[in-house]
């Protein structure tokens, strides 16, 4: 799939960077971008090629939210039902990132905020520049602040307490605060964010593809799960992961005492 709305680019490592390509808006979202994030999530797991993905904006801002002139406006014309279709599309593309195979590094280069900061915090790594402030706004125009999901993700990234004060209020926190709480993993100059991003998506992309897949999965869907549960589906998908050809590889690199080239 080539998108039109923001640029990709795949390289022969397995890593595949998607960069919100609206600088003179700080990556302010349009309808065409949602639903192209949407279905470049829901389909770039199927391309055995791609093995690690890195998201990150052109310019001083990852993403500021949703479009005021191009979305916002275009909302108070909808009734109810255009209405559901909009919000359905924005959780799709949470539901899209969060079931995509493979890992998902947010490269956080300037401000997070309102719909930008939900698709942040929907990636499993956030590597930030010293610019990368972070607000989830929607409270301050009136909205819930459980939207697109946050309320799912964000408890468990940093705790109920934390997410309730980022939900409630809409206030921007600085990416050292972001970081202290554990909502950013790491913050790096400016410099240098997009080659730290780099190293571990390759890193990533040279581990065991399926194995990173499941781990992925287990930690979405045992969420949801009691002890017991959780204990029955993590033995399930470990025996079937040690009749995979990578486990046997792992030893045999191990044995041989070189680098594990996995499937």
């Amino acid at each position: 799939m080539n998108p039109t709305s923001f640029k990709r680019e795949d390289t022969r490592a397995g890593v595949t960077t998607l960069t919100l390509n609206r600088p003179d808006r700080l990556n302010a979202l349009t309808f065409e971008v949602y639903a192209e994030l949407r279905d470049t999530f829901a389909t770039v797991g199927a391309n055995t090629g791609v093995r690690a993905i890195i998201l990150t904006g052109a310019g001083k801002g990852f993403c500021s939210g949703g479009d005021v002139e191009d979305i916002i406006g275009a909302l108070f014309a909808r009734d109810r039902a255009g209405l559901l279709e909009f919000t359905r599309m924005t959780c799709d593309l949470i539901l899209a990132m969060r079931r995509c195979p493979r890992p998902i590094i947010g490269a956080l280069n300037g401000t997070v905020a309102g719909a930008g900061a939900v698709i942040a915090t929907a990636c499993d790594v956030r590597i930030a520049a010293p610019s990368a402030k972070i607000a989830y706004l929607f409270t301050r125009v009136g909205l819930s602040g459980a939207d697109m999901g946050a309320s799912w993700l964000l408890p468990r990234i940093v705790g109920l307490a934390h997410a309730t004060r980022l939900l409630m209020t809409g206030e921007f926190i600085s990416p050292d605060e972001a970081h202290r709480i554990g909502l950013y993993d790491r913050v790096v100059q400016h410099g240098e964010l997009i080659a730290e991003a780099r190293e571990l998506a390759e890193r990533l992309a040279a581990g065991p593809r399926d194995a990173l897949a499941v781990t992925k999965d287990a930690l979405n869907r045992e969420a949801a799960m009691d002890l017991e549960t959780a204990l029955q589906f993590e033995a399930e998908a470990q025996a079937d992961l040690m009749l995979h050809p990578d486990f046997r590889e792992a030893y045999d690199a191990f044995v041989a005492k070189r680098p594990p080239k996995f499937v």
